[in-house]
């Protein structure tokens, strides 16, 4: 079956679209979380997907934004990493009774043998997110390479589109917490609540009632035992009619 030459077109354009698409997306620094959640803590993961034109990453250095005090970065065997700490101009509460004076204003990652262009590292740190649902996270982040840098630190403006952007620095957006578990319970108590009261009760056992009311289970067993007896009296019958005559 022979396709029509304009379907054949559109398929190739569409193809074409997307592989330019994935490979604009994949050739920024970017950062991935593995949750957005307000007040959670959150593993960072910041790829690296090239060089410097085609030159050889050799150093990243990422900033934290002010709202973050605390991080982690995890060790990765092709990097040294160091953590830069500024000094707080207020100190803030740590959250266990003291005061916080300074905070880890950039992560660095050296390379101990440059990434090539070409091939891809990722970057993972550890930290918990403020309680500012709604707030737009940045994350300016400077990448040496052996020849040049790229410097990944524009902010699109109002109305202005990322996508337009050259060196769009990394940035992630807080979202709201998850419905807690309990609110579900509450509605399900509600709704019993409401049944039982249609129906003129209170919704409860009566444990005394309960205990006060007659057991059938002495009952059964006397029906149990009645029958065994019975069975026993037949096979025994059966046995004596069975017996040989002297």
């Amino acid at each position: 079956m022979k396709r029509s030459p304009k379907l054949l077109t559109v398929a190739a354009a569409t193809t074409l679209l997307l592989a330019l698409g994935a490979s604009g997306a994949s050739a920024h620094v970017s950062v991935n979380p593995d949750t957005t959640t307000a007040g959670s803590y959150a593993l960072l993961t910041f790829g690296v997907p090239h060089g410097c034109g085609e030159s050889s990453t050799t150093k990243v250095s990422i900033q934290i934004p002010e709202p973050i005090t605390s991080v982690t970065p995890t060790v990765n065997p092709g990097w040294d990493v160091e953590k830069v700490m500024v000094t707080l101009a207020t100190p803030i509460d740590d959250g266990h009774g003291g005061q916080l004076t300074e905070r880890v204003g950039e992560i660095v990652y050296t390379a101990r043998t440059p990434l090539p262009d070409g091939y891809r590292d990722a970057l993972v740190l550890s930290t918990k997110l403020p309680d500012a649902v709604g707030e737009t996270l940045v994350f300016p982040t400077v990448q040496t390479c052996q020849e040049g840098e790229s410097a990944w630190v524009q902010v699109a403006a109002e109305g202005e589109d990322p996508h337009d952007l050259e060196l769009p620095a990394p940035t992630l957006t807080i979202t709201e917490p998850e419905e807690a578990h309990g609110d579900v319970e509450t509605v399900s108590d509600e709704a019993t609540s409401e049944a039982a009261s249609a129906d003129g009760t209170d919704g409860t056992a009566d444990a005394a009632g309960s205990a006060d009311e007659p057991s059938t289970l002495p009952l059964v067993l006397s029906g149990v035992a009645l029958v065994l007896g019975a069975a026993g009296l037949v096979l025994g019958g059966a046995a004596f009619a069975r017996r040989p005559k002297a």
